[in-house]
């Protein structure tokens, strides 16, 4: 009987602890001084096709139908939530921009260093530098958004999110950050 009810607790409790950490999450987005760091909403496929050009979405990967509503969700609970979103810095890939747009409406603004560095491997560093540095940087009452790209956060924090995953990062007072939760919405 002993082995049945310390499995019930091990699966209550992994069930229960992402709902926690979420809402530690979301309570430290309401506090601010925090970094809201998104992987774009959906966006089928992987990478971009061959033809991609910065400059015309119609050679990229965009977001689905579901992505955009997935992206409208993300502002809806921010705003529900009542978090003190101060700054939105995006990247240029439409499927971030777009991700940034339809959650926080004029607020973004196109970043390079969040741009995908998924087919350009050797702009990893500087590019994980630069958002480091704007991550350990934030000094401010309200949140800072990132929207940038699975390779991107995964460089940076070693996390793997999921599409429209939301990591809530703490910069610390002398260097780098803590990851506070995740939010998947």
């Amino acid at each position: 009987m002993l082995f049945p009810m310390a499995l019930l607790v091990v699966m209550l409790t992994g069930v229960v602890q992402p709902a926690q950490a979420s809402d530690e999450a979301w309570q430290a987005l309401r506090q601010g001084g925090t970094v809201a760091l998104f992987r774009h909403a959906s966006a089928p496929g992987t990478g971009d096709p061959a033809n991609f050009r910065l400059d015309d979405c119609s050679t990229q990967r965009n977001l689905s139908e579901e992505g955009r509503r997935q992206a409208q969700r993300i502002g809806d609970q921010f705003r529900t939530r009542q978090v003190p979103v101060e700054r939105v810095l995006s990247s240029r890939w439409c499927r971030a921009l777009d991700t940034a747009r339809l959650a926080f409406g004029s607020m973004a603004e196109p970043s390079a260093p969040l741009d995908s560095f998924f087919s350009r491997r050797s702009q990893e560093p500087v590019q994980t530098l630069a958002v480091r540095r704007t991550i350990e940087g934030w000094r401010s009452a309200g949140v800072l958004v990132l929207v940038t790209h699975q390779v991107n956060i995964t460089a940076l924090t070693g996390i793997f999110p999921s599409e429209g995953e939301v990591l809530v990062l703490r910069p610390r007072a002398n260097s780098g950050f803590d990851v506070v939760g995740r939010i998947g919405l």
